[in-house]
């Protein structure tokens, strides 16, 4: 049996979406665990214990595979700068539990730089393969940050280019990420494998939108916009509450959404622990008059998520920067059309007056036209969302999952 740990440092696969650091990455690590599971591989993911009262062994992920918390610093959410002191500790972690319980594994899996420099360490010690993957670069999230404090400090890209220089193998999302390694980092094209993330196609799945809205409490006659995703300044939500804001004054009663539904973040918090983004983009749907369209509803479980997919009009990805969009591509598979800005893997993964539409970063005038047209034509909305569905089954686990596998075994049998 092929054995493998998977390192997750910064973030465990069971969070709940929306959080500061859970997102996307979370999705991928824990689908394809269960999906590797499935095909009669052993998983142990690896990840940093942020919570003293959660057991540090969960079975979660079925097929035997386990998620092991792991104590490295204080067992509460701390920032990635003083995660990076930790690391030494969170490897000694994973090798005494390796050693407890008599495993060794084939090769290491590493999600993030964080992970990947812990998996330097455990490729030295063990002597196997290591497979890394960013899942965001810290120079591409440099070049569309908005201010310093948005900015990535140094410590992350001389981390990201030591991974990149010893690991084996390189997995990267799209041609898009392959192109940024290459030329922002100078990347060995010959270690880079492009293999997109894969979708639970067996959860997320077209439900009637009646039965949908339902299931959330929505009447069959509402219309809504949806946003899925973390709250911080590079998911661009500001745009898509100024561009529901003008949809809302400028088109007629009955073509108009009523609800912009923004799932993500926690807009219930304390003026003192609300974080900076979340007070801004309220303050604007203050200023706007939003307060009764748009509404927050915070972190919300995967379990949910079909239902708003399904429910919404559109699923709508503003984003400055994405590496990939795995929101995008679960939408989708729910038969919803998306639009979002041209950029990383969303230029990729949605195809423009097919699947929904696509908009250069930086044009709202367009992103509001695109979304009008897409509002008032219920014909082109089913059409675009029946074409979502069906290019998202190109994107299911077990079609993904087979190509990664396909990697593990070239490395174990160099």
């Amino acid at each position: 049996m092929l054995r493998v740990a998977m390192l997750s440092y910064h973030t465990c696969p069971l969070a709940v979406l929306g959080g500061k650091d859970t997102g996307g990455m979370n999705v991928y690590v824990r689908d394809f665990t269960r999906q590797l599971g499935a095909m009669g591989i052993h998983v142990d993911v690896f990840t940093r214990s942020q919570d003293e009262h959660v057991p540090h062994v969960l079975h979660d992920l079925g097929y035997g595979n386990r998620v092991v918390h792991i104590p490295a610093g204080p067992e509460h959410p701390i920032s990635k700068q003083e995660l990076v002191q930790y690391l030494p500790q969170f490897v000694k972690g994973v090798q005494a539990f390796a050693t407890q319980k008599g495993i060794k594994y084939d090769l290491i899996h590493s999600h993030y730089w964080l992970s990947g420099l812990a998996g330097l360490s455990l490729k030295t010690t063990w002597g196997i393969p290591l497979v890394a993957m960013y899942h965001t670069l810290g120079l591409m999230k440099n070049r569309i940050a908005q201010s310093r404090d948005e900015m990535e400090g140094e410590y992350r890209i001389n981390g990201e280019k030591q991974v990149l220089e010893k690991a084996d193998v390189i997995i990267a999302a799209t041609l898009a990420e392959q192109a940024q390694l290459q030329f922002l980092y100078l990347a060995d094209t010959q270690k880079i494998k492009v293999i997109p993330p894969g979708v639970d196609t067996s959860h997320f799945y077209p439900i009637p939108s009646d039965e949908a809205k339902a299931a959330i409490d929505m009447s069959a006659s509402e219309r809504m916009l949806l946003f899925v995703g973390r709250i911080e300044p590079l998911k661009g939500v500001d745009i898509l509450i100024k561009a529901m804001a003008s949809i809302r004054r400028d088109c007629g009663d009955q073509d108009c959404p009523n609800i912009l539904t923004i799932i993500g973040g926690d807009p219930e918090a304390s003026q003192e622990m609300m974080t900076a983004e979340m007070a801004r983009l309220q303050a604007i749907c203050r200023d706007l008059g939003m307060d009764d369209v748009v509404l927050f509803l915070g972190k919300r479980s995967q379990d949910t998520l079909p239902y708003y997919y399904s429910a919404a009009d559109v699923l709508v990805m503003p984003s400055h920067y994405e590496s990939f969009g795995m929101v995008a591509l679960e939408a989708m598979a729910c038969g919803t059309p998306v639009v979002a800005s041209q950029v990383g893997g969303l230029a990729f993964l949605v195809q423009d007056g097919v699947t929904g539409y696509v908009v250069p970063d930086g044009e709202p005038n367009l992103l509001i036209e695109r979304l009008t047209t897409l509002i008032r034509d219920d014909q082109l909305r089913k059409k675009m969302g029946e074409q979502a569905a069906i290019l998202a089954q190109n994107y299911s686990w077990d079609r993904i999952a087979e190509r990664i596998v396909d990697v593990y075994h070239d490395l174990i049998q160099l």
